[in-house]
């Protein structure tokens, strides 16, 4: 095999090469010889300056190269030592699989892009763990941005709502809300009531839309509209009115044929009654209202019931207060007067009288070319019952009184009371419908399902016609008197009517009040007498409960803080106990344990049967806190002179009477400088070593106090005697 020739060729300058090669020659062994170029700014002066360079090679292997003569080779050789470095490393990398290679020398280069080595370092699973964290990061903080854009309810808004009631629907804190009205100058609590134009304002300040719910009232008269079908001829409802003691009771008894008065207390109506008699197959329903002044509430509600007004006045003793009130409630009600004139069969009955009377109201008989029917009865020995009785049927008829009998059933409350066997019971009369064992109704503020109907003679019926007076079983709490009588169509829309009239009902309580001045310092003076009241019906109890809101004085007045019916129980005596009121038993006993708790906390109830009787004892009580009048009487005066010890006694001042008279164990005053300093009584009085009873005016005595020895010359001893006055209301 031949071997191949070498060319040697020899660029640049040669003469500077040979040169540099004998110079190379003096120095040592491993030593290189370079020269350094001219700076282009420098002069173009030679710069002879050698510079020696000495250094052990890194390898034998790898002798250094002598520098390449221009920039091309320099690039070129640059890049494959980075070629062999990285292939070096490569073989290098340890069990672990981690790669020592710097991130920059992964860079790509023209090399490594040209030889298609274009991998690069997989990322690691941390790297992968922490990248898909902040995009999770990023998504919540999206979500969260949308979840706080404000979100516009519709919110219903009632009559009345409260603070509380009205965050939770439009989903907003309560605090807000009280933050904005103080900042409208209102101070509230959570639990005020606030009228639907201010809820209104609220709900579109927070950014809501508001929405009036349809009022109670409005819903209740689309039930009570009469369809002009079916319309059938009802019984007149008719109400007995006048004043006590007239014989109003005993009329509709002779027209019952039954004893009622006997029944009542005092011989005066204190409940509200209702009746049904038939006459020749006509039915007529009397209503019996109370004529004692306390009982003005029963009267107007019997007058806006009924139909017709039947007047009862008795011949001997004239137009009364409460006839004239009578007369006022029916021509409010706009209802016609039948005028009975009672008692004729009395010596001192005058009926014309009577006629004479009512002229000033306006009632003008038909014997005097008047429209008002008069009859002259008697209870006694039943004259002209069958013409009253007649009379009422012929205003009927003019009346000409007509109801569907097929509608859902209406009514009204006349009485509701809480009997022990049988729960809270409601006595009714129906204007309207047929009411059905089993119908779900709506009463005030309370509901109940119809178990039992009661006539009013006592027996259970299953069905009742309008006009009729009944008494039902099933309410789920004790009705108010007045109150209406809806049925509806399931137990649902029963309870949802009811909870709406419970939210209105709120009216007025906790109302908001702006904050003056003369409300911040208003000074309340007058005290109070809290008073729990238990009575046998509803009327009673709104009778006693207005008579005793009657009494007013200005250092004192009354609170009732309960006003409810039933026998009284261990939770009256409690309330009792803690609030320190007096508690009032009307027609009603209490329960054993009631008794019992009363006897132990030391409570006394009273129990009463007439009304007038327990506004006396009301008034007493009220009068007790009153403080009493103190009046006082000078009696004399006297100046001390002169102070002395006396064994026995201690200091005695002598002194001189300068007015009136000094009188033994009078009630007596140190006064000293215009001030008094010492209110007592005298011990005794000392005169020339004797004790006295009394000394005038003009002489000397020595006088002792009870209590006190601290006389001083020159202060006066007033003594003086007071009397002390109950003041009564």
């Amino acid at each position: 095999m031949e071997k191949k020739k070498t060319k040697l060729t020899l660029s640049g300058n040669l003469k500077k090469s040979i040169s540099n090669i004998e110079k190379a020659k003096t120095q040592g062994k491993n030593s290189v010889f370079i020269e350094k170029k001219p700076n282009k700014f420098s002069p173009k002066k030679p710069f002879n300056n050698n510079t020696k360079f000495s250094f052990k090679p890194k390898s034998p292997n790898f002798p250094k190269p002598t520098p390449p003569p221009n920039d091309y080779e320099k690039r070129k050789l640059a890049e494959q030592r980075a070629t062999r470095r990285l292939k070096e490393d490569k073989d290098k990398r340890d069990v672990k699989g981690k790669s020592p290679t710097k991130r920059r020398e992964l860079k790509l280069t023209i090399s490594r892009a040209l030889s298609g080595e274009d991998e690069g370092r997989a990322r690691s699973l941390a790297a992968l763990k922490r990248a898909k964290q902040k995009e999770n990061r990023n998504i919540q903080q999206d979500n969260v941005q949308e979840n706080l854009k404000p979100v516009k309810r519709d919110v219903n808004i009632p009559e009345i709502i409260t603070i509380r009631e009205l965050a939770n629907r439009m989903a907003e804190q309560s605090s807000s809300i009280i933050k904005h009205l103080f900042g409208m100058g209102v101070t509230a609590t959570i639990n005020h009531s606030i009228d639907s134009d201010t809820a209104e304002y609220l709900v579109k300040e927070f950014g809501h839309n508001p929405i009036k719910e349809e009022k109670t009232e409005e819903i209740i008269k689309k039930i009570k509209e009469v369809k002009s079908d079916n319309l059938k001829n009802r019984p007149p409802i008719v109400t007995v009115m006048g004043h006590v003691d007239h014989g109003k009771t005993s009329l509709l008894d002779v027209l019952r044929s039954a004893n009622v008065v006997s029944g009542e207390f005092g011989g005066i109506t204190q409940h509200i009654g209702a009746y049904q008699i038939t006459h020749k197959d006509q039915k007529i329903t009397f209503i019996d209202t109370p004529g004692h002044a306390a009982f003005t509430e029963m009267r107007a509600r019997g007058s806006k019931l009924t139909d017709l007004v039947v007047l009862v006045v008795a011949a001997d003793d004239g137009v009364k207060p409460q006839t004239i009130e009578s007369i006022k409630h029916a021509k409010a009600a706009k209802v016609p007067i039948v005028v009975a004139i009672n008692k004729c069969d009395l010596p001192e009955a005058d009926p014309q009288k009577i006629k004479n009377q009512l002229l000033e109201h306006e009632l003008i008989a038909e014997e005097l070319s008047g429209d008002t029917l008069m009859v002259e009865i008697s209870t006694k020995t039943k004259k002209n019952l069958d013409k009253l009785i007649e009379s009422i049927i012929l205003q009927a008829e003019l009346l000409d009184l007509k109801t569907d009998y097929e509608s859902k059933s209406t009514g009204v409350v006349l009485e509701s009371k809480i009997d022990v066997g049988r729960g809270p019971i409601a006595n009714i009369i129906i204007t309207s419908g047929t009411l059905k064992k089993g119908d779900y109704f709506v009463s005030g503020l309370q509901w109940g399902k119809v178990r039992v109907i009661n006539n009013d003679h006592g027996k259970n019926i299953d069905i009742a016609l309008p006009a009729s007076p009944v008494e039902v079983l099933g309410i789920n709490g004790a009705a108010k008197s007045g109150d209406d009588f809806l049925v509806l169509d399931n137990e649902k829309e029963a309870k949802s009517l009811c909870d709406a009239r419970v939210q209105e009902s709120k009216v007025g309580k906790n109302p908001l009040k702006f904050v003056t001045q003369e409300s911040a310092f208003k000074d309340k003076v007058s005290e109070e007498l809290n008073i729990i009241i238990k009575s046998d019906v509803h009327g009673s109890s709104e009778a006693i409960k207005n008579a005793v809101m009657q009494i007013k004085h200005d250092e004192i007045k009354p609170k009732i803080i309960l006003s409810d019916i039933g026998m009284v129980t261990e939770t009256d005596v409690s309330l009792a106990k803690a609030s320190k009121a007096i508690l009032v038993a009307f027609n009603v006993k209490p329960t054993k344990e009631a008794k019992k708790l009363a006897e132990q906390e030391k409570i006394s109830i009273s129990s009463y049967n007439i009304i007038y009787e327990v506004l006396d004892f009301i008034k007493n009580k009220m009068s007790g806190l009153l403080s009493p009048d103190v009046e006082e009487q000078i009696i004399g005066s006297a100046e001390i002179l002169e102070i002395f010890k006396v064994s026995k006694v201690g200091k005695v001042a002598g002194s001189k009477v300068i007015d009136g008279e000094i009188t033994n164990n009078s009630s007596a005053r140190i006064i000293r400088d215009g001030a008094i300093i010492y209110n007592g009584k005298i011990g005794s009085i000392f005169r020339e070593k004797n004790q006295a009873k009394q000394v005038s005016a003009g002489l000397e005595c020595g006088i002792t106090l009870k209590d006190f020895s601290d006389f001083q010359k020159n202060d006066i001893i007033e003594v003086y005697n007071s009397k002390i006055t109950e003041r009564r209301i």
